[in-house]
């Protein structure tokens, strides 16, 4: 297929301002030009059309993440959004078995992954995507303790660059407040490294193509390494003298089961002591409980950094995979 030329016919040029409409702006059009080749006039006037939206700024100093674990679960596990997921997978059953073998990934977490981000296609955004990125790469809160504006003006950058790789009107596309896309949610950095054109029609449309979407999440989370029919999390209980420091240490696994419970930690049974595992905890409103988690855990965070996000994407596919039981 032939590729029309970045940004040609995708925006509508207008005059050349004098100034910034977006402080910063200036920088990021001659990083656009030097590093990517990009024509300045074409970036600058698409620039001009992208709105600051105050209700983005204040979504992103709110995020759902931000909740304790008691509050954000249910907003995930529900009777509904289970039963929508067993309905979305016995409808595309026979293409999610297809995915699922191809790119070794349980079926369970595709479905899941889908299901947490957008309820299984339903709800995809409906903010224009430039307004997203522009608003968070040129005025992102100043008042947060950890300013992201360098990766949203990444994320900007490399929605450019996808426009002309998928011939995408970007004047038009919605996402999420943070710039999040299709049925995945995928940001454009992601977007233009895993996402993939399974029904090989010449493009990677993770709105309408089904088949593309599913099988862009499965090869996102096969690249990051996934373990098919790997462990993702197991209860732990905390014995006498455990060692609570363990909780600060992150996701990734870097000690054994038998590490954590020679540490004061017990889980199931059938776990082999030699696989690697990780500890986190989560609040409930009377105490906190604890998980080891493994490598399928930590691919999970790699799709979001948030254990919480995690563990509901876990959660889900159980009760989504014990739907689907005959």
């Amino acid at each position: 297929m032939t590729r029309t030329p970045l940004l040609f016919l995708l925006v509508s040029l207008a005059p050349m301002a004098v100034a910034e409409t977006h402080p910063g702006e200036d920088a990021f059009i001659e990083k656009a030009v030097a590093e990517h080749g990009l024509d300045a006039a074409s970036v600058r006037a698409l620039l001009g059309g992208a709105e600051f939206k105050q209700s983005i700024a204040d979504a992103i100093a709110r995020p759902a993440e931000g909740k304790p674990w008691y509050d954000y679960r249910p907003i995930f596990i529900t009777d509904q959004r289970i039963a929508e997921g067993v309905a979305f997978w016995r409808e595309n059953e026979a293409l999610i078995n297809q995915v699922s073998e191809q790119f070794g990934v349980d079926p369970q977490f595709i479905v899941s992954i889908i299901g947490v981000e957008t309820f299984y296609g339903r709800i995809t955004g409906n903010y224009r995507v430039l307004d997203s990125l522009a608003t968070l790469s040129f005025h992102y809160p100043s008042d947060r303790t950890r300013d992201r504006s360098e990766f949203f003006s990444s994320e900007l950058m490399n929605y450019l660059l996808l426009g002309s790789e998928e011939e995408l009107p970007l004047e038009e596309v919605t996402g999420s407040y943070a710039g999040a896309m299709g049925m995945g949610q995928f940001m454009p950095s992601s977007y233009r490294a895993y996402a993939v054109d399974f029904d090989d029609d010449g493009r990677r449309d993770l709105w309408r193509s089904r088949p593309d979407a599913i099988a862009s999440v499965a090869n996102y989370l096969a690249e990051h390494g996934w373990e098919a029919g790997g462990p993702v999390a197991r209860r732990a209980k905390a014995g006498e003298g455990a060692d609570f420091s363990l909780l600060k240490a992150g996701y990734k696994p870097e000690l054994t089961v038998l590490d954590l419970h020679e540490k004061g930690y017990r889980s199931a049974t059938d776990l082999d002591p030699e696989r690697e595992a990780a500890l986190v905890s989560l609040e409930q409103q009377d105490r906190d409980e604890y998980w080891m988690v493994f490598h399928n855990f930590y691919v999970i965070t790699r799709y979001n950094r948030s254990k919480m996000y995690a563990m509901a994407v876990y959660q889900l596919s159980e009760a989504l995979r014990e739907g689907m039981a005959p």
